[in-house]
Order: structure tokens, then sequence, then C-alpha cells
């Protein structure tokens, strides 16, 4: 059954970016002066079967590769689109079509992203379409938070890494109530805790 996740690396404060030496984000790297979260991608001896090019640990090429076969489309936020170049030629998922939810103009946007300006609900529900029986991914903070108010999204998995980072870009924006987790899923792993939790809703 098709489900809304959201997947990302944190550090151990909440963090998903760093800050440029001089206080601010860095636009364009999509990291910050954060690129430890990431070490873990590269950190290992097992190929990816989903993302060419990314070499994991066992324990988290398994809990990735899971993770990501369930995606059948990404939603994302202008700013998570901003700060990822765009994601280039594509999207941040090799097979997944982008969809980008955005108050504003998009003149960047190109074939194989949608631009979607009516709000989450509908984001979701065009992924949703696209990604027929598969999950629906989303990508950001801000789009997340916005889900979760919604009550949109059936599960968090945060790949937490053993850092405290300060300051920088919080993963979760701040909500108007409390929402209740159930974890799922424990996977300890070089460089990173896999933390899978349902959302209770």
């Amino acid at each position: 059954m098709s489900k809304v996740v959201s997947a990302h690396a944190v550090s151990v404060d909440g963090y998903i970016r760093g800050r440029t030496p001089d206080g601010e984000e860095e636009v364009g790297s999509g990291l910050g002066d954060a690129p430890m979260l990431f070490d873990w991608y590269s950190n290992g001896d097992t190929p990816s079967q989903v993302f060419a090019g990314f070499k994991l640990s066992d324990p988290s090429a398994r809990v990735f590769d899971a993770a990501a076969a369930r995606v059948g489309a990404v939603v994302a936020g202008r700013t998570t689109y901003d700060h990822s170049s765009h994601f280039g030629d594509g999207g941040p998922h090799p097979t997944a079509p982008l969809f980008v939810l955005s108050s504003r103009p998009v003149p960047e946007i190109i074939e194989g992203q949608t631009l979607i300006t009516t709000g989450i609900a509908d984001a979701v529900a065009a992924a949703r379409q696209a990604a027929h029986d598969k999950d629906v991914a989303l990508m950001g903070g801000g789009v997340l938070t916005s889900a979760l108010e919604a009550g949109l999204v059936d599960e968090v998995i945060l790949h937490q890494v053993p850092v405290l980072l300060g300051a920088g870009r919080s993963f979760f924006n701040e909500l108007p109530e409390q929402v209740d987790l159930r974890l799922l899923d424990v996977v300890p792993a070089p460089g990173v805790t896999h933390l899978h939790y349902e959302v209770i809703r």
C-alpha cells in the first residue's frame, strides 16, 4: 500500500544543514558546512542497488535500498529545490518523478519536474497518482512540517549521524500541536543510526 514517507540525514540535535563560516546557509551545495551528515553514503563496500555510485556499509545499504526502492514519486519544497541546484537535469531519485511545491513561479523547472502551487495536499495527491502503488517521498523540513500539519505523513525515517551541529537548518519547523510517533525499527551502522518511525494519527 502506498505511503507518504520522509527520510533525511540529521545531526543528533536535529539539523539537516550546517552554516558557512559567516553564519549564512550556502545556497547551491545542499550541505552548508555539514557534509559529514552524508559520509555514510560512501563509507562502506556495498554498492546501492538504487543509487549508482553509493557504496555503503552493509546495514546502511539494506536500510537505504529498502526505503529507496519503495519510492514512486518525490515532493520537494522550493527551498530544497533551490539549495539542491534544481536537481540538475532530473530529480533526487533516479526513477521517481519530482513535484516541486512553491507559492511562486519556478522558471528553472524542466520536463520531468512538475510545479504545484496550490498547497501540500494537492502536491501529495498528484505525487500519489504518479507513484501508483509505490510511496511518496517528502524532501525538506517545510514540506514535512506542512504534511504533518495536514495529517498526510505515514512514516518518518531519520538517518541520525553522531554529531551536534549546534546551529543551522532544523529538519522540523514549528508545529501547531504535538505529533506522536511509534518506533518501528532501529539499525545501528558505521557512522549513522537508522531510526524508522510510524506517525500515529
